[in-house]
């Protein structure tokens, strides 16, 4: 709360300009911007108008409040967030900056600047018309087609730094084998720093339909781990020691680099879309080299759109994980309005996740690097949802997913979930026998830039499970650093 009325504080410094003051800058005209924004939205309350009226406060910049779910166990982070542009020749810059809280004072705060490399395009020659092509003496073609190349995608640089505080998350043992009555709990602070590109390979005709890109990626992660007393379950570190746990006495400083490829084709008019990832981690620790792995990933996402005009909610490249204008414009635009969610949305989309790790016989992976199924994972990512909460954890994981989505009023939906995987321990387990299966279903809202909130009920595992979650970016923008 105190950091929603330093930001209407300073909002109310920054419109105290006039409109026509010459040494105005741009950010002060942003916030007189926002404030005339929000007081049309505001300024009389009624039913019809309070949507608007969220949506102008939890999506407007430069000032907004930041809301979000900050990992499973945790709750819900409420807060600020701060964002600019700048826009210098060839290039689409922004500035995010937010901090949250939640009740079990768990807290999120981070700056990410982004930066868009928008080079003009160079102007050709006006096509062709069909007197232009006639013949001496012959009559004019009545149709010709003007093959024209698809936009130019854009190379995007971000720069980060991240600090996360989680009091509580369960730990129930390593493997596939894990017991509800081996759980634990834990806490854990994570500061990350650091670099990551993605450059589209369009020099190429011949692969330009593939939308390649090569991705990179450079951190410096630091992590603690720490005790949680005074639970209807036990500490970490009293049911687990080092050896069944890796990490939990001793987390030194990480260099993690990544490097990676990406397709993103379509095929048969937009009706099917491929997302198509295969990445490369390595982790350094270079005080420690015990805990040095290496950990590669291959993501494979098919979506089959089912209208012609439906939105694609994908994280994007261009956009800060506090921004949904348009990235790539000249001038900062204002972000979708709700009234486009009105269109009727709906796909259907399957899903193949498989990561595996590497290290040495004297090494071994951190646990609290270790992906996890059940409920959500620790970015806040559902998987085999009806188990509880970073329920399987394992240095090696498989996921299928099947699942359908489609508007039902406005921007509420529907989305039923699939989940079929496993952890392994080691590589030689990771296998298509003895699958844990979970299904779900709920509502979802996604309304203009808002963040996408869902509430699903998931079932079909040991127990059922009911997930509430509001996303950690706003809708399209693009995605945090992960935790692991």
């Amino acid at each position: 709360m105190k950091i929603i009325l330093l930001l209407l504080a300073l909002a109310a410094t920054a419109q105290a300009q006039t409109p026509t003051d010459p040494h105005e800058s741009n950010f002060g005209a942003d916030f007189r911007t926002e404030r005339r924004h929000v007081s049309e939205a505001c300024g009389t309350f009624s039913f019809k108008s309070a949507g608007g009226c969220a949506i102008e406060l939890f999506t407007d910049h430069p000032f907004h409040i930041a809301a979000g779910s900050i990992a499973p166990q945790n709750g819900f982070g409420v807060g600020g967030a701060v964002v600019t542009h700048y826009t210098p020749t060839n290039w689409r810059m922004s500035f995010n900056l937010d901090a949250v809280g939640s009740s079990n004072a768990s807290w999120r705060a981070g700056a990410y600047l982004k930066m868009v490399h928008t080079p003009k395009e160079e102007s050709g020659p006006e096509p062709a018309k069909p007197d232009d092509l006639a013949k001496p003496g012959q009559p004019a073609p009545k149709h010709i087609i003007i093959k024209v190349a698809a936009p130019h995608p854009y190379t995007a640089f971000n720069l980060y730094a991240q600090a996360i505080s989680l009091n509580q998350l369960n730990f129930f043992g390593l493997g596939p084998d894990s017991t509800i009555a081996g759980k634990s709990l834990f806490g854990m602070t994570q500061t990350i720093v650091g670099v990551s590109a993605i450059k589209p390979v369009y020099e190429f005709k011949s692969i330009r339909g593939l939308n390649l890109s090569l991705i990179g990626q450079a951190n410096a992660r630091f992590v603690s781990i720490r005790s949680r007393n005074g639970q209807s379950a036990p500490s970490i570190e009293t049911v687990y020691s080092e050896a069944t746990a890796p990490g939990l006495t001793n987390q030194p400083g990480f260099l993690q680099l990544e490097e990676g490829l990406r397709l993103k084709p379509a095929l048969f008019h937009d009706n099917l879309q491929f997302n198509y990832l295969a990445k490369f981690d390595e982790f350094f620790a270079p005080s420690n080299s015990q805990y040095n792995f290496q950990r590669w990933t291959l993501d494979l996402n098919h979506t089959i759109p089912l209208y012609t005009k439906s939105q694609s909610y994908a994280l994007k490249d261009a956009k800060g994980p506090d921004d949904c204008t348009d990235a790539t414009a000249s001038k900062d635009t204002p972000c979708p309005p709700v009234s486009y969610s009105w269109n009727r949305q709906g796909s259907i989309n399957f899903r193949f996740f498989l990561s595996e790790s590497m290290n040495s016989s004297s090494a071994a992976v951190p646990f609290y690097f270790q992906q996890t199924l059940g409920g959500s994972d620790v970015n806040g990512a559902p998987a085999l949802s009806s188990f509880q909460d970073y329920r399987f954890r394992a240095p090696n994981l498989m996921l299928f997913r099947e699942s359908f989505e489609h508007s039902i009023w406005g921007p509420f939906g529907l989305q039923f979930l699939a989940d079929q995987g496993k952890v392994a321990v080691t590589r030689g387990d990771i296998g298509f026998d003895h699958l844990k299966h979970s299904f779900a279903a709920g509502l979802t809202l996604r309304a203009g830039g808002f963040p996408q909130v869902s509430l699903l009920y998931a079932w079909g595992g040991e127990s059922s499970h009911t997930i509430g979650a509001l996303n950690t970016s706003l809708l399209g923008g693009s995605g945090r650093p992960p935790l692991d």
